[in-house]
């Protein structure tokens, strides 16, 4: 408990002091504005000063992309095992309940079909906040599972990226993931199903060198951070500074890696827009069949 003296000389204890809630206010990592969180969530977790895109996970955008947030989450109980019995500073599978207990997710991803704008759609969106949206066993059978819809149905998918690369606790087995959802693209090529890849911040490692540049259309939030290593390895490596903007959305634009670069405000209008002009006649007649 402290105390205060007031002008007249008497001590009063502090202790019945009002304290502001938590969780009321949100400072912008990139421009240190305060601004009401409320004003914050209703602008898309988007600055408004700044335009600074702040991580949001897979429900977030759901309700974004979604007609009316409504849509039918699917193979959601699906968890990894430990065939490694990998071990770092704890057990592998006391990591996984840590996680699964701390974000009430399953895996690093979340798979989902619904309406955006009328059109039927398969999204499956990645969660940072899941050991850093590692790509493991689970993410790559939930993709592939994903994929399998798609071509049952004649839908549309929709990847949202964010990732730091293969979960190194699963070894060889993360890595396979990337030829697996790969193959598993090329299937959806063939059947000629459109596939948007999303890459927001951050999008490295495995997930950068398999499903996230393989889009038909490969768009980004602003500013994302988008690379195979990271910028520092980068820069050791060549033994050269780095170019401003190296590994930014905007870098890669310019460098042809990306189609375009959509803010969070319009991203349902613009995946809408290119849905529409991506499934052609013939997915048109088998929806309306």
């Amino acid at each position: 408990m402290w105390f205060k003296r007031t002008r007249e000389g008497i001590l009063t204890s502090t202790a019945e002091k009002k304290e502001t809630p938590e969780g009321l206010w949100y400072k912008c990592p990139s421009c240190k504005e305060i601004i009401p969180a409320e004003d914050h969530a209703r602008d898309l977790w988007v600055c408004h000063n700044c335009g600074c895109h702040e991580r949001i996970g897979s429900e977030a955008y759901f309700s974004i992309l979604f007609d009316d947030g409504k849509c039918k989450r699917f193979n959601e109980n699906l968890s990894s095992a430990d065939p490694l019995e990998f071990v770092d500073t704890k057990p592998y599978p006391h990591r996984l309940d840590q996680a699964q207990i701390s974000t009430g997710l399953k895996d690093a991803i979340q798979t989902a079909y619904g309406k955006i704008d009328g059109q039927d759609a398969v999204v499956a969106c990645m969660d940072f906040k899941f050991i850093g949206g590692s790509m493991g066993t689970v993410v790559g059978e939930k993709i592939s599972r994903a994929i399998d819809h798609c071509l049952r149905n004649k839908k549309p998918l929709i990847i949202i990226s964010k990732s730091g690369g293969a979960r190194m606790m699963e070894g060889a087995l993360s890595l396979m993931q990337m030829a697996k959802t790969s193959a598993k693209l090329s299937l959806l090529s063939k059947a000629g199903l459109p596939y948007i890849s999303l890459l927001t911040d951050p999008t490295t490692g495995g997930v950068t060198a398999s499903y996230a540049m393989l889009g038909d259309i490969n768009m980004a939030e602003p500013n994302a951070l988008i690379g195979f290593a990271g910028p520092r390895v980068v820069k050791e490596t060549i033994k050269a500074e780095l170019p401003p903007g190296f590994q930014r959305s905007e870098f890669l634009l310019e460098k042809g890696f990306l189609d375009l670069i959509v803010p969070r405000a319009s991203l349902k209008m613009n995946i809408s827009q290119l849905l529409t002009f991506l499934s052609g006649p013939e997915l048109d007649k088998s929806k309306r069949s």
